[in-house]
C-alpha cells in the first residue's frame, strides 16, 4: 500500500479507498457536493499518486517524438501537450500530458496505475539518445485546482499574474512562499492549474501539506472543496476524458477512442506509425461514443449495447450517474456503422434494457460548463 504526501491530511478527513496501489480520498463531504463545487466554483485535488517523469539531455526532443504521438517540438518553453505513446500494435501505453520547463527539460506525468510501466518503456526505448530519465514521483507532490473560480483563489496566494498563463500553458512561481511549477490543463473539463511542488518528499511532505493549507484558505471566499477520485471521476466522465484501464488500454488505439488529433503522421516516425496508418487507411471498426440514457438506469462498466434489433454492437467501459445532468451517462465502444451521434441504442442494466442516446463530449452545455464556458 503506497500513500502520497498529505495522507495524514486525508486520513483524517476523507473516506479512503484503494486506487492504483494508493490509499486515496474517495470523497470529504460528498462526491456530488464536491463534484458540482468544481463545475460551479472550484475544488482542489490532491493527485500526487500520479507519475512525475524528468527527460532533460540534448537529444531529448528527438527522443520524445520517437516514443510519443505527438509532436513535441511544436512546443516552446513553458507549453504542454496532450498525447499517447503507443506499443508497436497501435495500442495506447498510456496518454499523459508533457510539459516543456526548458529547451532541454520535459516533464511527462504518467497516470498512476502506469507509472513503473511508463518509466520503464522510456528507458527501454533510450537506447542510443543522449537523455536522461528521472522518475521524481516520490520526491515531488502534484495538486490539482479546478474550477471557474480556481484562477481567483490561486491567484491570493501566487506571486505570478495568473491570467497571463494561458491554456496548455505553464510557468515556474511561488504559492505561498514555496517554489512550485504550474500548468494550466485539467481533467474535469474547467478551467484551472496543475501545481507541482518539487520539493516535498514523501520523507519530507511539509511544504506540499503548507501549499495545500493556503490553497483551502485562499479559496474559502470562493467556497472551495477538497475533493476526492469519486468527484474526479464524475467530473472527467461528463467532460468525455478517457480514464486510462477502463476506456483505453494497449487494446485500444488512439483511432479507435477519438484521440486521433493526437497523431501527428506528418512526424518521419514514432512508434505504433505503421499499425496507425494501416487503420487509418482501413477504417475503424469501433469507435468511442458518449451515452446518455433516456430511460432510467445508471450503465456501468462491462455493460452491453444493442441495437433496434437486440444485435450487440458494442461495450460500456466507464458509466455513472451524472451530477450535472441528473441522468445516467457511459462512455462506451460501439461498432462503426452504429456509432453515429443521435442514434438510439439499447443498454442492458441488471437483465433489463434502458434506452440510451449518442451523444458529443463533453456531455454538458459548453456555454455554461467547462472551460469554453460563456457564463461568468
Amino acid at each position: 500500500m503506497r500513500r502520497t504526501q498529505l495522507y495524514e491530511i486525508h486520513s483524517k478527513t476523507a473516506k479512503m479507498t484503494m486506487f492504483a496501489g494508493f490509499e486515496m480520498p474517495l470523497w470529504y463531504k460528498g462526491i456530488v457536493q464536491e463534484h458540482l463545487a468544481v463545475r460551479n466554483s472550484v475544488g482542489v485535488f490532491d493527485v500526487s499518486h500520479m507519475g512525475r517523469v524528468i527527460i532533460t539531455g540534448k537529444d531529448s526532443e528527438h527522443f520524445l517524438n520517437h516514443v510519443i504521438t505527438n509532436d513535441v517540438s511544436t512546443l516552446t518553453p513553458n507549453s504542454a501537450l496532450y498525447s499517447v505513446m503507443c506499443n508497436e500494435n497501435g495500442g495506447i501505453v498510456d496518454d499523459f500530458v508533457v510539459s516543456r520547463i526548458e529547451e532541454e527539460k520535459f516533464l511527462l506525468v504518467p497516470n498512476a496505475t502506469n507509472r513503473e510501466k511508463d518509466y520503464n518503456w522510456l528507458t527501454k526505448h533510450a537506447e542510443g539518445y543522449n537523455v536522461k530519465i528521472e522518475d521524481v514521483s516520490d520526491k515531488s507532490a502534484m495538486l490539482a485546482i479546478q474550477g471557474p473560480s480556481a484562477e481567483k483563489a490561486l491567484q491570493k496566494i501566487c506571486t505570478e499574474n495568473l491570467s497571463k498563463i494561458e491554456r496548455f500553458k505553464c510557468a515556474s512561481a511561488k504559492l505561498a512562499d514555496v517554489n512550485v511549477f504550474l500548468s494550466r490543463t485539467g481533467y474535469t473539463g474547467e478551467d484551472g492549474f496543475e501545481v507541482y511542488v518539487w520539493d516535498a518528499s514523501l520523507e519530507k511532505p511539509e511544504k506540499a501539506v503548507k501549499v495545500w493549507n493556503a490553497i483551502l484558505e485562499a479559496g474559502k471566499a470562493f467556497g472551495i472543496e477538497p475533493c476526492g477520485l469519486g468527484a474526479r471521476d464524475t467530473l472527467r466522465l461528463e467532460a468525455g476524458l478517457c480514464l486510462y484501464g477502463n476506456d483505453i488500454d494497449e487494446n485500444t488505439t488512439p483511432l479507435e477512442a477519438r484521440l486521433g488529433f493526437v497523431v501527428k503522421f506528418q512526424k518521419d516516425s514514432f512508434i505504433g506509425k505503421n499499425a496507425l496508418l494501416k487503420q487509418k487507411e482501413e477504417g475503424v471498426k469501433r469507435r468511442r461514443v458518449g451515452l446518455q440514457m433516456i430511460e432510467q438506469g445508471i450503465p456501468r462498466q462491462g455493460f452491453k449495447v444493442y441495437n433496434d434489433q437486440s444485435e450487440e454492437i458494442g461495450q460500456v467501459t466507464s458509466g455513472t450517474f451524472s451530477p450535472l445532468l441528473k441522468c445516467g451517462i457511459a462512455m462506451a465502444y460501439i461498432q462503426t456503422q452504429h456509432a453515429q451521434e443521435g442514434n438510439v441504442v439499447n443498454v442492458e442494466i441488471r437483465g433489463k434494457l434502458a434506452k440510451a442516446k449518442i451523444v458529443p463530449f463533453p456531455f454538458y452545455d459548453v456555454e455554461k460548463y467547462g472551460y469554453k464556458r460563456k457564463t461568468p
